[in-house]
């Protein structure tokens, strides 16, 4: 039977399904990714696709990184594999079949049960993908408890198991389950990247956890990468384009109280570094004015990580009123985050919220003049161990020590000491050690 392109010739000589051949076009696709030392490809193609590409109903070259895949895969260009085989004539293109045989028809059947063959063997037990949720869903609540060496060791592993079960199985609610499951991981990933001071990174893994949410059209995903993205834009130094993002994960369907809270949030600090106070009061108000009773299953069922409790929320507002150079707002946000911390059961406590919170009161009360309270608030901080001092850490120590420098302080004994103190803890931090050089996401 005559082959109207070089790449069905060669599909067929392998006896290749679509299946096969999928599976074929991932795997080349992440080795051209690694090759080019770009971050893992989850490019895959669609039957309908492949079926257009064999059959020469393709013109012109697919967008990347099809093209490069292809050649990968099978040794020619893609303009010679989607073209007719040396073999057949260009004029037969599109030619109806002369005729039909036994052979035809059986090996239609063939490639039919064969078909039908491997979706029925690429399944995994739902126990395992459970497991996986479960999994997802106890780092996340255990993340402000535990070490960020932890958590980057068990989030890397639950995303290359989330991976790994997506390419055993090809039944849809599975497959939708582990994006979502590789979603949540990536995200986990880029908050503790970001903690240990690699900000490239920490986006690369959002953007990664946006489009796993994409393919399975999760709302509350899709807002939650494309906050953390917001959130990182500020934190490189673009605020516009912070406020641009949650624009557009505003715009996400199905999301509850905890996510919108979030997002004004992010929206206020953005505001703050762009100098716009009346913006950014309105979007710490809107953060506090949530009460639809509005819930999803990311930022409210799995919460953690993926939540923002009243103690975060003031926290975060602590500074952007510290970037609105509001002393008496800080400090009160500040107070606010550590009095409801405090009313937590020691073990849960979220130590990085509470040092963060300690830190930016430290920072409140040195606008308003008073350092020996800026240094009773930092005591705590000094005692947190290197590996939990991470970037949100360290720049917000970074901001108080730049405020030490003020003229109302010059000649204080207690200065020279508290900055020394402070040059220390941050000279010991893990973040430090991994190179993080960040710009400031609280400006002096």
């Amino acid at each position: 039977m005559n082959s109207l392109t070089l790449l069905q010739a060669l599909v067929r000589e392998r006896g290749w399904t679509y299946d096969v051949f999928r599976r074929a076009y991932e795997k080349a696709a992440r080795e051209v990714a690694a090759a080019a030392g770009e971050p893992p490809s989850t490019a895959t193609v669609e039957e309908q696709t492949f079926r257009r590409w064999t059959s020469g109903r393709v013109k012109g070259i697919p967008n990347q990184p099809a093209p490069q895949v292809l050649e990968h895969v099978f040794g020619y260009t893609a303009r010679q594999l989607l073209s007719p085989p040396p073999e057949l004539p260009p004029a037969t293109l599109g030619s109806p079949v002369p005729t039909l045989n036994e052979s035809d028809l059986a090996m239609t059947a063939r490639d039919a049960a064969a078909h039908a063959g491997d979706a029925a063997s690429l399944s995994v037990p739902d126990m395992t993908l459970d497991q996986l949720d479960d999994d997802v869903m106890i780092l996340a609540r255990d993340y402000n408890r535990t070490s960020p060496i932890e958590v980057y060791r068990r989030a890397k592993e639950l995303l290359n198991s989330a991976q790994t079960l997506l390419e055993r199985t090809q039944v849809p609610r599975q497959r939708t389950r582990g994006y979502l499951a590789a979603g949540q991981s990536a995200s986990l990933l880029s908050a503790i990247c970001f903690d240990l001071g690699s900000l490239p990174a920490a986006v690369s893994l959002s953007r990664t956890a946006a489009l796993y949410g994409q393919v399975i059209e999760h709302g509350p995903l899709q807002a939650y990468a494309h906050g953390a993205l917001a959130f990182l834009a500020f934190w490189g130094g673009r605020p516009s384009e912070s406020v641009r993002l949650v624009r557009t994960a505003q715009q996400f369907g199905g999301l509850g109280d905890t996510a919108r809270t979030r997002l004004s949030v992010i929206e206020g600090r953005a505001y703050g570094h762009l100098g716009n106070q009346p913006a950014a009061k309105r979007a710490i108000h809107n953060a506090l004015e949530q009460s639809t009773d509005g819930r999803d299953d990311l930022h409210d069922d799995i919460g953690g990580e993926f939540g923002f409790p009243g103690e975060r929320v003031a926290m975060s507002n602590a500074t952007t009123y510290l970037l609105l150079r509001d002393a008496e707002g800080a400090e009160a946000a500040a107070e606010s985050a550590l009095h409801l911390i405090g009313s937590k059961p020691d073990d849960q406590r979220p130590l990085l919220i509470s040092a963060q919170a300690s830190i930016d009161l430290a920072r409140a009360r040195l606008l308003r003049g008073e350092l020996e309270g800026a240094h009773a608030a930092l005591e705590p901080v000094f005692s947190i161990p290197t590996e939990w001092r991470g970037a949100g850490i360290l720049e917000r120590m970074a901001a108080v020590r730049s405020g030490l420098c003020h003229p109302d302080f010059s000649g204080a004994a207690e200065v020279g000491t508290l900055g020394e103190r402070i040059e220390e803890f941050g000279a010991a931090a893990t973040a430090h050690t991994l190179g993080a050089a960040a710009p400031l996401a609280i400006e002096s």
